[in-house]
């Protein structure tokens, strides 16, 4: 599993937000500046993130984006599902039902199940605001290079 730079991303949105709205919408422009990420870019990020539900909007003069639900509510690995699609290490474990025609004889399958059951787990075992208390700066930025 590779997480593309859009799904990191979308994990330091968040982080963000979480850490500095206090409950107040921040402008692209804001996050854009701490995070060190183009505001065209963003744009589509933080687009993908309100469809999603991760994030309420506000048009307007005082505009911009905030968390839609406390960041102890948003699991990292439900982010990273609905960004990046699913997180199976291969093709057959993507479906709710191994589809491989192999999967009755296949030596390796038990590994790759043990391998995404891991990163499951891992994934889902953080929130927002788990992401949030690690990690950052003296100036309250997080970010990575």
């Amino acid at each position: 599993m590779k997480v593309s730079t859009k799904g990191r991303y979308a994990l330091r949105i968040l982080v963000d937000l979480a850490i500095n709205s206090k409950d107040n919408f921040i402008s692209i422009k804001e996050i854009s500046e701490r995070q060190k990420i183009s505001i065209k870019y963003m744009e589509t990020i933080v687009g993908m993130l309100n469809k999603g539900g991760f994030l309420q909007s506000l048009r307007g003069h005082s505009g911009g984006y905030k968390l839609s639900k406390p960041a102890e509510n948003i699991v990292v690995g439900d982010v990273l599902r609905y960004i990046e699609g699913p997180l199976a290490p291969i093709p057959c474990l993507e479906g709710e039902v191994v589809t491989c025609d192999r999967a009755s004889s296949c030596q390796t399958l038990p590994f790759w199940e043990g391998l995404y059951k891991v990163v499951t787990e891992y994934v889902d075992n953080f929130t927002i605001a788990d992401l949030a208390t690690m990690g950052n700066d003296s100036n309250g930025d997080f970010y990575c290079i």
